[in-house]
């Protein structure tokens, strides 16, 4: 078995990388814009593209001619959506046209496995009641939701009018060890983890700390693109998530409680996000049935391993290094 893994070097790429290969015999392909990543087994092959290029991406489809592809490439920073809207749009809708089109010139027929985002439902209303159900109306309320319900149907036309065999991954927040400061949780750890090593002043800069999201590890959320992969029925959109709401507040106080420092927390406008949600949580009931995943990893774990992952990748960088950035 052959997949195609776009995004392989991201965040959620790299967990899932590391499971396909603990977990499968499968040769595994990468693709990056801008780097072709590590070869962590004789069985990953990269290849140093851009997916809004339609030529590029067919002579990879031509030449690969994968029999799963995974699309986990995207611009999925929302601040950076709202700054960037059509760039947003662009990397994320072409690329997945680029993809479906070039398996059409290609003549393949692999099962593609499209990840969106928690992001399509938008804000619950009294017609559309949490938890976030697949049944639910998307109404996206920032422009990366927009492309990634443009994705989803896109994905759809593809499998009603081509017949390929599309599966749609909606996951909620998700965090964990490898995660960006750009993210919240480890934008906490890191802030965390530069107080503790003395590289910033005991004080925290914080955005909206009421909003509650529904967050699982991303070595949980990797396991079930694996399950959707060899298990979910074609044509069909699910939730990934643990069903339960968690306040931003709530992580950080866990953070904190596993730290020796003290510090000041600070309201910080610019960390607040245009037409925030305040409440979103989904019901994995439909994966869970098709699948049986469930997620495994505690939320303490979690918070505690990304913590350490982030003491650990500042100890390895020189203050001059950190001054710089």
């Amino acid at each position: 078995m052959r997949v195609l893994i776009t995004g392989m070097s991201g965040f959620a790429g790299r967990h899932l990388t590391d499971l396909l290969l603990a977990a499968t015999h499968w040769t595994i392909i990468g693709v990056s814009r801008t780097t072709q990543g590590d070869r962590p087994s004789p069985r990953v092959f990269w290849w140093k593209i851009d997916l809004r290029d339609a030529d590029a991406v067919t002579r990879l489809l031509r030449y690969e001619r994968p029999d799963i592809i995974i699309h986990l490439a995207a611009q999925s920073h929302v601040p950076t959506a709202w700054k960037q809207p059509w760039e947003t749009y662009e990397a994320n809708v072409r690329a997945q046209l680029n993809l479906f089109e070039g398996a059409i010139a290609a003549n393949l027929s692999p099962r593609f496995l499209i990840v969106s985002s928690n992001e399509v439902y938008g804000q619950p209303a009294e017609d559309h009641p949490l938890p976030f159900r697949e049944t639910h109306s998307m109404r996206p309320t920032n422009p990366y939701a927009v492309s990634k319900a443009t994705q989803e149907l896109m994905a759809l036309q593809y499998h009603r009018s081509h017949g390929y065999d599309v599966v749609i991954a909606r996951p909620f927040n998700h965090f964990g060890p490898g995660q960006e400061a750009r993210f919240v949780a480890a934008d906490f750890a890191r802030q965390i983890a530069e107080i503790e090593l003395g590289r910033r002043e005991p004080v925290m800069y914080l955005g909206n700390m009421q909003a509650q999201r529904d967050f699982t590890d991303v070595r949980d959320i990797a396991q079930a693109y694996l399950a959707l992969i060899r298990l979910a029925d074609g044509g069909q959109v699910y939730n990934v998530c643990s069903g339960r709401p968690r306040s931003i507040q709530s992580l950080l106080d866990t953070m904190l409680s596993m730290t020796h420092v003290r510090v000041e927390q600070r309201s910080d406008p610019a960390r607040f996000r245009v037409a925030d949600t305040p409440v979103s949580y989904g019901d994995p009931t439909r994966i869970q049935q098709a699948t049986g995943w469930q997620p495994r990893i505690p939320f303490e774990q979690t918070i505690a391993d990304l913590l350490e992952y982030w003491r650990a990748r500042l100890r390895a960088e020189s203050p001059l290094s950190q001054n710089a950035a």
